[in-house]
């Protein structure tokens, strides 16, 4: 499958935005008091594998914009 730039540019965004979100999750789970251990390690688990996926989001993100830029550099 071929991915174009605006593909790219999708898959960067979402990245980006997961790493936003989770990166304030992760303060205010920092910030909360008096909850017990489970909701803590569940939480923790949470922003792990969303922090996961928006790494993975972001690989393919840099990697079908390279491939996008490359083949329009290409001569046809």
């Amino acid at each position: 499958m071929k991915l174009e730039r605006k593909h790219a540019l999708v898959l960067l965004a979402i990245a980006a935005w997961n790493v936003i979100t989770y990166l304030r999750f992760i303060k205010a789970l920092i910030d909360t008091e008096g909850r017990p251990t489970g909701y803590y390690v569940a939480h923790t688990i949470l922003v792990i594998v969303n922090l996961l996926i928006a790494a993975l989001l972001g690989t393919w993100g840099v990697r079908a914009y390279k491939a996008s830029k490359a083949s329009q550099s290409s001569p046809v």
